[in-house]
Order: C-alpha cells, then sequence, then structure tokens
C-alpha cells in the first residue's frame, strides 16, 4: 500500500457561476499542482476544498471526476468526513472502492462533548462497515473548526485497534511541538502531516511525514524545494520563501484568500468564489492581499490588474 508523504495541497475547490462543482477545473487544477505546482500530493474536499459545504453526491462526482482523469490516484487523499455516520461510511467506501491512496476522516462534529470511548466508537463502525482490506484512512484532527478533537490515546487506541488501516493524522491545530511531535514520537510508523509549510523546516527532526497545507496551493514549488533540497541553504530558502507567501495570504480568512490567491495568478476570476456560507474577500482585502503578493516571489505571476 502506497504511504502519502511530501508537500500535500489541500486543494481549493473551483465553482460554476450556479455554485455547482466545476469538475473540470477542478482536475485541471490537480494536475497542476502534482506537476508545476511542486506538490507530492492533494487532499482533495478538505477544509480548504470546503467539502463539509456540498451534499454527499456533490462530494462523490468531484471523488469520480478525478478517479476518471487519469491523474495518479496513489497521490490523492480525500476527505469524507461527515456529520452523519451513514454519510461518512459511504463516502469512505468509496475513495476506498475508488482506489484513492487515503480517505482523511474528521470526527462528527456537530455535537460537542463527546468523550474518547464515544469517538473510538464512531471511528470503529466507519471502518467495520467499510471493511477494513485495502482502506488506508487517516484522522483529521482539526478541533478549531470540529470542535472535537482526536487526543492522542484516541489515535494510540485506533491505531492500535487498525493497525494496517489507521496510517496517519493530519493536524490542524497549529500545536506543532506538542501534538504533531508528540504523536510522531510515541507512535512509530504514523504520517503525521502538520498542516503549515513552517513544519517542513522540522520533518527530519522530528519525525514528519511532510505537511497537508492550504497554501501549497500557492507556495507549492518553494513547499517542494524546503523538503527536498539536496542541500541545506536550499532547503532554508524554500521554507523562507514559502513561509512568508503563508504568512501573507493567512492574514484574511484563509479558505477566501486562497481562492482570490488563486484567481490572481490565473487570471480566472471564477476563482475568488467560494461556497456558502462562506463569503469571497471584500474588495480592500482583495487590494491588500494583491499588494502583499506582489512583494513576494508570486509577484511576476500575478495578473496585470491584480
Amino acid at each position: 500500500m502506497t504511504k502519502l508523504k511530501g508537500v500535500i495541497a489541500a486543494a481549493a475547490t473551483p465553482l460554476n457561476d450556479d455554485l455547482s462543482i466545476d469538475l473540470d477545473g477542478l482536475v485541471a487544477h490537480c494536475a497542476h499542482l502534482l506537476g508545476a505546482g511542486g506538490c507530492d500530493g492533494i487532499n482533495l474536499l478538505g477544509t480548504t476544498g470546503e467539502a463539509t459545504s456540498f451534499s454527499r453526491d456533490q462530494r462523490l462526482a468531484a471523488m469520480r471526476a478525478i478517479a476518471a482523469s487519469g491523474l495518479d490516484l496513489s497521490r490523492f487523499m480525500v476527505g469524507t468526513g461527515a456529520a452523519a455516520l451513514d454519510d461518512a461510511v459511504a463516502l469512505t467506501a468509496a475513495a476506498r472502492e475508488l482506489g484513492y491512496a487515503g480517505a482523511l476522516l474528521l470526527p462528527p462534529f456537530y455535537y460537542k462533548g463527546i468523550d474518547d470511548d464515544a469517538l473510538v466508537t464512531y471511528v470503529s463502525t466507519v471502518i467495520e462497515r467499510v471493511g477494513v482490506s485495502g482502506l488506508p484512512l487517516y484522522l483529521y484532527h482539526f478541533p478549531a473548526n470540529s470542535g472535537v478533537p482526536y487526543a492522542p490515546d484516541v489515535v494510540r487506541r485506533l491505531r492500535d485497534r487498525f493497525p494496517d488501516t489507521v496510517l496517519g493524522v493530519k493536524d490542524s491545530s497549529g500545536d506543532v511541538e506538542g501534538y504533531s511531535a508528540g504523536l510522531a514520537r510515541d507512535l512509530p510508523g504514523l504520517a503525521v502531516f502538520p498542516s503549515a509549510e513552517a513544519a517542513l523546516g522540522r520533518t527530519r527532526e522530528l519525525g514528519f511525514a511532510g505537511c497537508i497545507s492550504a497554501t501549497a496551493n500557492l507556495t507549492g514549488p518553494y513547499a517542494q524545494q524546503a523538503f527536498s533540497a539536496a542541500s541545506e541553504e536550499d532547503r532554508a530558502a524554500g521554507l523562507a520563501e514559502a513561509v512568508r507567501i503563508r504568512a501573507e495570504i493567512a492574514k484574511f480568512p484563509l479558505v477566501a484568500s486562497v481562492k482570490h490567491a488563486l484567481a490572481l495568478t490565473t487570471g480566472n476570476q471564477a476563482w475568488s468564489r467560494p461556497m456558502p456560507p462562506l463569503g469571497p474577500l471584500p474588495a480592500a482585502e482583495q487590494k491588500a492581499l494583491a499588494e502583499a503578493l506582489r512583494e513576494t516571489a508570486l509577484g511576476d505571476r500575478l495578473t496585470p490588474s491584480a
């Protein structure tokens, strides 16, 4: 079973005027990310991909479009978490059946105060209903959004119960020194992915598998340099540029700013359209982001009107 590693972009999802997913545009964007975009892999339909704002049928349609595109599914994980157990099971089963290299499972995120036993039971139920054979599962720890953390003991219990299924964790808590590093240290072989490019500077030291980042939609070539360049000097230069670009984008609401940055660098203004309930950046923030990115390595990629 192929294990995902390296620079993974949490891919943004382009939308048509009627707010349906632009499937052709999504395929083209993923192809770019895996090529000139510098990424080793893609997290399809994650937070940046606005997955929880789409219906189960919309998500399945996007998964099938990528699977039918000829892109290498060994480089894709896909978000399959949902508030409803049946939806999570259906999406996770589809990820396996279509051949994705990983299913990324959010915890159930509506009811708060779920204890560790209940969360272990929930994930175990998803796994058992889908079937463990050929199911590569990654846990998505994002307590700021989900309100339900994958505590380290929950991860350990699930890994112990399903050692060939629970392969890794995406950590969007921001606690690199505590949560991410602790999991990598205490659960050898578990693929731990922090959610920001800065962690790439610590992969060798802390044993991370790479990073899964929203801003890798834009920083991919520099993040790849930070991850895989031969010399320490080149890795440091790539890391500095990736972190610089991320810092400018992250000054604004992240999904809207990533999508507007894509509009600025591609000239396709449709990229600025998020799925409700998220809204686009206000005009003043659009201008501020364009001015900030002009001073980064992305400056020569901005369209003349930016």
